[in-house]
């Protein structure tokens, strides 16, 4: 069973950085999407960043140029570098994979995404 475990978020100025990391075990194939998803308070979960099997990446625009996914190769760490942080960056960021069935490219579309870990808060202040 596919287990997903977020680390590394915190409290930060704007014009910071942090680096998430996704801890990821239990999958038996190595053909799966892995995503990084964020909530605010009051707001629909949203795609943030996206590491498919190919290596293939995709950003939302809100973050294209500050935000780096990337996939230790080794043990399948999945990251996600953020510099240049706002406030409304402000959010629990979710790790996802999209594993045993089909998604669309690195996808940033929450229903291509069955496996969840417990979240890490990232909190941004001006």
């Amino acid at each position: 069973q596919g287990q997903l475990a977020e680390s590394g978020g915190g409290s930060v100025q704007a014009g910071g950085s942090l680096r998430l990391s996704c801890s990821v075990s239990g999958f038996r194939y190595n053909s799966y999407c892995l995503a990084w998803f964020r909530q605010a308070p009051g707001k629909a979960r949203e795609g943030v960043a996206a590491f498919d099997s190919d290596g293939s990446t995709d950003y939302a625009d809100s973050v294209k140029g500050r935000f780096t996914v990337s996939k230790d190769n080794v043990d399948g760490t999945l990251y996600l570098q953020m510099n240049s942080l706002k406030p409304e960056d402000t959010a629990m960021y979710y790790c996802a994979a999209a594993y045993g069935g089909s998604w669309r490219p690195a996808s940033l579309i929450i229903n291509d995404y069955n496996y969840w870990g417990h979240g890490t808060q990232v909190t941004v202040s001006s």
